[in-house]
């Protein structure tokens, strides 16, 4: 499909940033496809109500890391400056990152990030240049290895604010806690599942007390979830993969709900993302544990999701054709039509969205 078809016009005073407070207080478009009204504008406190007793919410417990790094080129010449943002673990010492600029570094540079550690013995956190990519990606070999260099990135890193915030404003105080979600638990995204931003002890509890249940599985978010898709046709795009991690106990408790004509309703583009990849022909699903790539546009036939919650997207994004694919390219387009046109805060900290799909 051409990608120009998921281009839309958001005003910038349409970006948030700053979450609603409480996070409950965010508004809730609800879209019917080929129901009257189309759309429905809620709030997201009014989620007990809009689910049934037996429906699955189902979230992701990623935990954001501080992978935003700043350092200097050292050993050739002058220092400039680098920042770097981690997006993929590779092993013990060595992560993908997106640097920039990233026309100073060469295959073997050595990138100084910070000069004093919380740790008497860390001293400066170095990392070589092990190999360099298209796209500014570049893959980083650290001096340290496992936890110590964990705890050298806590210490040193900022929170990987999404671009259209963070050249608003720079990361502060607030965003170590509004940057993750209630369920943050698995060390390992640089970007937050967005949609679970809205959740709150409270409406846990309220869910609960409907009869909706609520379920976690794992996807480690990558910065790549911000790319825009920079191809003329969308079967052209790439996606990064991701690794994420359903159990055979989550995976099984899905299933009785499925089973049971309850609906599983993912929370996020992550959550559904990552249930789409466990779910086989039949929609049953089944224990994960690797990397998906999975890339869904309009045509695409959904095995396990019934509802999604899901908050407002990027134009000519990869997360637009997803919702796109789920309710409908047209009904879409009319949906952000009225979000924009009504004010709705959009993005990261922004307002969401309850999606019914398209009828088959």
């Amino acid at each position: 499909m051409l990608t120009s078809l998921f281009d839309f016009d958001l005003p910038p005073e349409r970006i948030a940033l700053r979450p609603a407070a409480p996070r409950d207080a965010a508004r809730l478009m609800v879209v019917r496809p080929d129901t009257a009204p189309e759309v429905d504008d809620r709030v997201v406190h009014e989620l007990p109500d809009l689910l049934r007793p037996g429906d699955a919410l189902v979230v992701n417990d990623t935990k954001v890391i501080p992978a935003r790094l700043f350092g200097r080129r050292i050993g050739r010449g002058e220092e400039p400056k680098i920042e770097a943002t981690l997006h993929k673990r590779l092993d013990g010492s060595r992560w993908l990152a997106f640097v920039k600029p990233a026309k100073r570094l060469q295959t073997g540079d050595i990138v100084r990030f910070g000069d004093e550690g919380k740790v008497c013995f860390l001293g400066q956190l170095d990392a070589s240049v092990e190999d360099k990519g298209e796209g500014g990606e570049v893959t980083l070999s650290f001096a340290f290895h496992g936890a110590v260099l964990d705890q050298a990135i806590a210490e040193r890193g900022e929170m990987p604010l999404p671009p259209y915030i963070a050249g608003k404003r720079p990361a502060d105080e607030r965003d170590v806690t509004d940057y993750q979600t209630l369920f943050a638990d698995e060390d390992g995204s640089v970007a937050a599942p967005t949609a679970a931003l809205h959740f709150t002890p409270e409406l846990v509890s309220r869910l609960a007390a409907r009869g909706v249940t609520l379920h976690k599985v794992t996807l480690h978010v990558g910065a790549g979830t911000f790319l825009p898709v920079k191809f003329d046709d969308t079967s052209e795009h790439r996606m990064h993969a991701e690794w994420g991690e359903i159990d055979e106990a989550t995976a099984s408790a899905l299933n009785e709900v499925s089973g049971k004509s309850g609906r599983i309703v993912p929370v996020g583009t992550t959550s559904l993302r990552l249930l789409e990849s466990a779910a086989d022909e039949s929609g049953t699903i089944r224990s994960f544990r690797g990397e998906t790539d999975i890339f869904i546009t309009p045509g695409y036939r959904f095995r396990a999701a019934d509802l999604l919650m899901t908050n407002f997207h990027l134009p000519r994004s990869t997360l637009f054709m997803l919702v796109s694919a789920f309710s409908g390219l047209e009904t879409m387009q009319r949906a952000y039509a009225h979000a924009i046109a009504q004010g709705y805060r959009f993005y990261s900290y922004g307002d969401a969205c309850l999606l019914h799909p398209q009828p088959s």
